[in-house]
């Protein structure tokens, strides 16, 4: 992907207005280096950051995340030893446990937080760097880039990591646990992700978009 997106990593077009979180002021983003900061005119408060080689960065966190993810809902997270007895279970697998058990509504929840919501935040950014890695960046980039915000906010795996281990704590008097791989995977991942929405930059996937609509309308 190197080669890709050394294209990508130039100093940004004056391509997009944003109001000042602290003062309101309306301004556009002007061209500037990697590792730069935008500050507010105004208020002198820092807006946006041009974050070094943010692309490929978070191209090799985003494919980690892939990996991670697949072997997190794929392998045991917990398994349980009592009267001589092992169980093991996956986060899909504890999810219709509390189906079967009658707690649908925490079932659907721990689903979607843990499991469809990360695998989206996930997808959807490597489809936006996979588009963006192309001359001309497809104009679903921007609608995958418009919805990012609320896949990761409703992304919830440390919560449910926190109540896992609370639980744990409780059920430990009981039976023995035994933590399985995938355990020390959804821990990894919380980190990945993070990292990932640090890397991140927007507004460069931004002004790549709108300078590829610029040159098509350009050419026609």
């Amino acid at each position: 992907m190197q080669n890709h997106h050394s294209d990508c990593n130039r100093p940004l077009a004056d391509a997009s207005i944003i109001a000042c979180p602290h003062c309101d002021l309306l301004q556009r983003i002007p061209e500037v280096e990697p590792g730069a900061a935008v500050r507010c005119p105004r208020c002198d408060k820092e807006l946006w950051r041009h974050r070094r080689d943010s692309f490929n960065r978070t191209f090799a966190l985003t494919v980690a995340a892939i990996i991670l993810y697949i072997v997190a809902n794929t392998v045991p997270m917990l398994g349980l030893n009592a009267v001589g007895r092992e169980a093991f279970t996956t986060v899909t697998g504890g999810a219709e446990k509390l189906w079967i058990n009658g707690h649908q509504i925490v079932a659907v929840l721990v689903l979607f937080t843990a499991v469809i919501s990360p695998a989206l935040q996930i997808g959807f950014l490597f489809l936006i760097l996979i588009g963006c890695a192309r001359r001309r960046p497809p104009a679903w980039v921007g609608l995958l880039l418009r919805h990012i915000n609320f896949t990761r906010t409703w992304s919830m795996i440390e919560v449910m990591l926190l109540g896992v281990l609370v639980s744990l704590t409780k059920i430990a008097e009981y039976a023995t646990v035994i933590p399985g791989f995938a355990l020390f995977c959804l821990f990894a991942l919380v980190f990945l992700l993070a990292a990932m929405q640090s890397c991140f930059d927007p507004h460069e996937v931004w002004s790549r978009v709108e300078w590829a609509e610029e040159e098509a309308r350009n050419i026609q």
